[in-house]
C-alpha cells in the first residue's frame, strides 16, 4: 500500500474538510453509508480515502476505494477524489459541478 507524507495528507484533509464537506457526504452516501448525515475526511492512502461519518448521532469510520487504485502520486489524489465525486453524483442522481 502506498502512503503519502503527513504534509500531503494534512493539506488534502484541510482542503476537503474546509471546502468540500458536501462532496465528502455525497461520496460516503453513494459508496458506503446512504444513511450518513455528515462526513469528515480523516485519512487517505494509495488505496482509498477514509471518512468519519455521522449516522443518527453515532459515528463510524468508512473507507472508499479510489476508482484507479492504487495511486502513488500527489496529483492523482485530486483526480481520484473528483472521479469519486462525479460517480457519486451519478449514482445519487445529482448533476455534478463543472470542473
Amino acid at each position: 500500500m502506498s502512503t503519502f507524507s503527513a504534509e500531503v495528507v494534512g493539506a488534502v484533509l484541510a482542503h476537503m474538510n474546509d471546502d468540500h464537506r458536501d462532496d465528502s457526504l455525497r461520496i460516503v452516501q453513494a459508496f458506503a453509508r446512504p444513511d450518513a448525515t455528515a462526513a469528515r475526511m480523516t485519512g487517505l492512502d494509495g488505496e482509498a480515502g477514509t471518512w468519519q461519518v455521522t449516522l443518527s448521532g453515532a459515528e463510524e469510520e468508512v473507507r472508499v476505494p479510489w476508482p484507479a487504485a492504487p495511486i502513488t502520486e500527489r496529483a492523482a489524489i485530486r483526480r481520484e477524489v473528483v472521479a469519486l465525486h462525479d460517480e457519486a453524483c451519478a449514482k445519487l442522481g445529482i448533476a455534478p459541478p463543472a470542473h
